[in-house]
């Protein structure tokens, strides 16, 4: 199975290009603060973990667990080994956060021992890791305020080196339950001598309930299958498909399968690749007002043969009794009314598309779409040399009175930068162990992730220019398992500027968005919403009818903010000592 590259597919209009700005509110935001009873259990990296994936890794870990099956209910892990839960229903009568589970083993006694993990896998179970490299997967029966039974662990194992869990989910098929747990480890690699020394490796572990009974009464589970993928850097997203499928990761350098239950993974030596020379099917032109499609038709095709629709956004070209010549969605909208079509010569259909909006020029017809050929006008090929001179110049600039000067990257701001290492964002399938589609980040910035639906795979947030956009997978649509669901205007820009950020996060019905720093501050940036009296702007003479607000919450504590969660109402801040809970709407 070959991977094919695959574009994300931007919904126009979820997108606002009249955004403005956030505007600063000196509204207050109600805080109320629990204070803990033993402190958090921070793992702090030692002298030997002194690389950038360890700091990514363990050093910006979220210690705080957000429950997506129940609203506003947090879990964490203190130095006592106690697994503890908070669940708010009145803000102002909060109690103290409840034991659900305590490991009883010390874990201070391992040497590389890493930070406690918990994954919330389904509405009954869990999955934790006590940070020395064995795996408990507990039976939480109905969680929730009302619930106060204790946890009970049906499996428990060593697996090895010491590792935190990225994500789990629990699913029956053919009568058997089985949970698929992901596990980040850091190793040393001595094949590893011009870099750091270390690898990243994801451990993708199955494991199921047996047929038999022990005890009589409950079934006992057991590892079922291993699979281990190596990288250079720590992904930015990893989740599992709801049934165990396949697997979806986001980093800034590939990831490979290796091992299987042990045993090596065969990698195919890299065949030349192969390029279809087929003639194109159409060929356009565009300039800055309309497009000009010609489509290849076979010979003698009369007018009344042509199957032909366009709307603003799609359009279908096609001959009666056969496949469509021409199907999709255009890159950007049309004016149906203005636009028009032809036979000519009898062999070829042309068509005027006539752009909605004049000026940008289009870097594709139909999206997704390779049949077709671009052909640049004489004008518009000396426009592009006249402008590219001076990348050929012996001078670094050779003319430096002509028009503007060459960019200097000295004068861009950090905010505009990015990553040297070209992202990726992939989709694994379970059985071949094969990536399957490959989304070409290039500068779309990860940003954070977020669990909108439990019933369905963590939303990844990317950056899209300078605004923030939630994409949802979907591996159960190939043609579209990327689906953009919501976007944060101007976020990705304004994220970007805070030097201190160390966590992002948004409601799970995207009315804010939440940015957390190192130290007390956390910033809240909401939707538009109307505004109550009338306002103008002042340089464009026009009446503001919605403004987007910004607060900043400043919190009563010295302490590093260790976990950052934010539900619909609220949000959810975790220090060492305190747990802050800050009201931020009011359904």
């Amino acid at each position: 199975m070959a991977a094919s590259n695959y574009s994300l597919k931007v919904n126009r209009e979820l997108l606002d290009p009249n955004f403005e700005s956030y505007r600063l509110s000196l509204d207050a935001i109600a805080t109320y603060n629990v204070e803990l009873d033993a402190a958090v259990e921070e793992v702090k990296l030692k002298d030997s973990q002194y690389t950038l994936e360890h700091v990514r890794a363990f050093g910006m870990y979220n210690y705080l667990h957000l429950d997506p099956w129940y609203e506003d209910s947090v879990f964490f892990v203190d130095c006592k080994g106690r697994v503890l839960n908070l669940t708010v229903t009145l803000d102002t009568a909060l109690g103290k956060p409840r034991e659900v589970y305590r490991m009883t083993a010390d874990s201070s006694q391992c040497e590389d021992r890493l930070c406690a993990s918990l994954s919330l896998t389904s509405a009954t179970w869990a999955a934790l890791s006590d940070g020395t490299g064995r795996l408990f997967l507990l039976r939480t029966s109905k969680r929730g305020e009302s619930s106060h039974i204790k946890w009970e662990p049906l499996f428990s194992e060593e697996l090895g080196e010491p590792f935190t869990i990225l994500h789990s989910v629990s699913h029956v098929q053919a009568g058997v339950h089985a949970m698929e747990v992901l596990l980040l480890r850091i190793q040393k690699d001595s094949e590893e001598t011009r870099g750091s020394g270390y690898s990243v490796s994801l451990e993708w572990v199955t494991v199921g309930n047996t047929a038999g009974q022990e005890n009589g009464c409950c079934k006992s589970y057991e590892v079922r299958k291993r699979r281990v993928l190596m990288g250079k850097s720590v992904p930015h997203y990893a989740a599992v498909e709801p049934q165990g499928k396949g697997l979806m990761v986001a980093s800034e350098k590939p990831f490979v399968f290796t091992h299987v239950d042990g045993r090596p993974v065969d990698q195919p030596a890299a065949e030349p690749m192969e390029v279809e020379t087929t003639d194109p099917i159409y060929f356009w032109q565009q300039t800055a007002e309309d497009i000009t499609v010609s489509v290849r038709m076979p010979e003698g095709v009369t007018k009344d043969e042509v199957q032909f629709s366009l709307t603003a956004d799609n359009v279908r070209v096609g001959v009666r009794g056969f496949s469509p010549l021409l199907q999709g969605q255009l890159y950007a909208p049309v004016d149906p009314e203005a636009s028009a079509w032809i036979i000519k010569n009898n062999k070829s259909l042309e068509l005027t598309l006539q752009k909605r909006s004049e000026g940008p020029m289009w870097p594709e017809l139909v999206m997704g779409d390779s049949r077709g050929e671009y052909v640049m006008s004489d004008e518009q090929a000396a426009l592009i040399h006249e402008r590219l001179t001076h990348l050929t110049s012996e001078d670094l600039n050779a003319n430096p009175d002509r028009d503007k000067p060459p960019c200097n990257s000295q004068e861009l701001e950090d905010c505009d930068g990015f990553p040297e290492d070209s992202s990726s964002l992939t989709h694994f399938d379970g059985e071949s162990l094969k990536p399957t589609q490959v989304v070409n980040l290039g500068s779309h910035q990860y940003l954070f992730t977020v669990d909108v639906n439990p019933s369905e795979m963590p939303c990844l947030c990317l950056r899209h220019d300078v605004d923030a956009l939630v994409w949802q997978p979907r591996p159960d649509q190939p043609s579209n398992m990327w689906e953009h669901i919501a976007t944060f205007n101007a976020l990705g820009y304004v994220q970007a500027s805070k030097r201190d950020k160390k966590f992002a996060t948004c409601a799970p019905n995207f009315s804010y968005a939440a940015l957390g720093e190192c130290l007390r501050r956390a910033f809240i940036y909401r939707q538009p919403s109307p505004v109550d009296t009338v306002l103008f702007n002042r340089k464009q003479g026009r009446q503001v009818g919605q403004v987007a607000k910004q607060q900043v919450a400043s919190l009563d504590s010295n302490e590093p903010i260790l976990g950052f969660r934010a539900t619909n109402e609220r949000l959810f801040v975790l220090t060492s000592s305190n747990l802050f809970v800050l009201k931020v709407n009011n359904n």
